[in-house]
């Protein structure tokens, strides 16, 4: 019943959500009109059905793919490392993923329309995640067992030179383009339209699908290493694969709303408060809670100022600030 009860709450909270995003925005519409549209369909040719259908819908969709994806990514990385601290931005992979999304614009333009910053992102996800791993590898001692410590030092490591050569890019580039790159760089979701939505899909689709199939086994490996492989888990092998997968969904997320961090620090610990350590038993809740997280800052970022809208990710960054003070306040007590 408890169960059930959860599943009906988060429905609501999401249909709720998802109402009071397409109804905020900066141009102020009446709820009648809002419904009118809703009713009408995407076909609709007056200016408020344009409005609603092709920036306020592909917008709260996007922010739900987005929060579903990162907050997946963030719950494989922390059972694969046995690490509560992992997360794509703080492992480099978002900074790279932007690295490359910038580049291509810069140096290549829109060339290839919406994939063009996908393929640039993924790109520079990849070379985040060889940078990463050669960089753990160069600092390891003999045959000891990989450290957390080092294993997230080595992310912020590749995080700060990824983050530096975004910020040389837009330095380089022409006025405009350094502008929207640089609104961009803080997170938004108002470039989302429907062309760009199966990008997000096809990332959280990938994850989805890894995270449910191996969350058993990553639910050995982080009873251990010696737990894992008494089961037959070759380690060395699922860590890699789970780190390029979050690197490939992580790439597809960034390419369209630039990198929002600590999403994927926050919502695991989330879904573990609700379902227990387990990954078998939480990963299923981590990406409705994502979605639902990045929803809200997303319409705390619309109303936060009366003039304007805010970057998404400023909001997310100010959460993830107090979540991780609360965090170290809770370890010290």
């Amino acid at each position: 019943m408890k169960r059930g009860a959860l599943v009906f709450a988060a429905i609501l909270v999401v249909m709720g959500l998802a109402t009071l995003e397409i109804v905020v925005g900066s141009a102020h519409i009446p709820l009648p009109g809002i419904m009118r549209a809703l009713r009408s369909g995407p076909t609709g040719h007056d200016f408020i059905t344009k409005i609603v259908w092709s920036i306020r819908v592909p917008r709260c969709l996007l922010a739900f793919l987005t929060g579903a994806t990162l907050a997946s990514a963030g719950a494989l990385l922390q059972a694969s490392t046995r690490n509560p601290l992992a997360d794509p931005f703080l492992f480099g992979l978002s900074s790279g993923a932007a690295t490359g999304a910038v580049a291509m614009l810069v140096f290549a333009g829109n060339i290839l329309g919406v994939w063009t910053s996908a393929i640039g992102a993924a790109a520079g996800a990849l070379l985040a995640t060889i940078g990463l791993l050669l960089l753990i590898s160069a600092t390891a001692t003999g045959r000891s067992r990989i450290q957390n410590e080092r294993v997230l030092l080595s992310g912020l490591a590749i995080s700060f030179i990824f983050s530096t050569l975004t910020n040389l890019m837009i330095f380089w580039g022409d006025r405009n383009t350094a502008q929207s790159i640089l609104f961009w760089t803080m997170g938004s979701f108002a470039s989302a339209r429907w062309l760009s939505l199966p990008v997000a899909l096809a990332g959280l689709l990938l994850i989805l699908t890894y995270g449910w199939h191996a969350r058993r086994g990553l639910d050995a490996l982080m009873a251990g290493e010696e737990t894992a492989r008494s089961l037959g888990i070759d380690t060395r092998r699922m860590r890699m694969t789970v780190l390029s997968v979050c690197a490939f969904s992580t790439a597809m997320t960034v390419s369209l709303c630039g990198p929002v961090a600590f999403i994927g620090l926050i919502v695991p610990h989330m879904a573990r408060q609700i379902c227990g350590a387990s990954l078998y038993r939480s990963y299923g809740w981590t990406p409705a809670l994502g979605g639902i997280l990045a929803m809200l800052a997303d319409l705390v970022s619309k109303c936060l100022l009366p003039s304007q809208e805010i970057p998404v990710g400023i909001v997310i960054s100010a959460l993830g600030a107090g979540f991780l003070i609360a965090l170290m306040v809770r370890k010290t007590a």
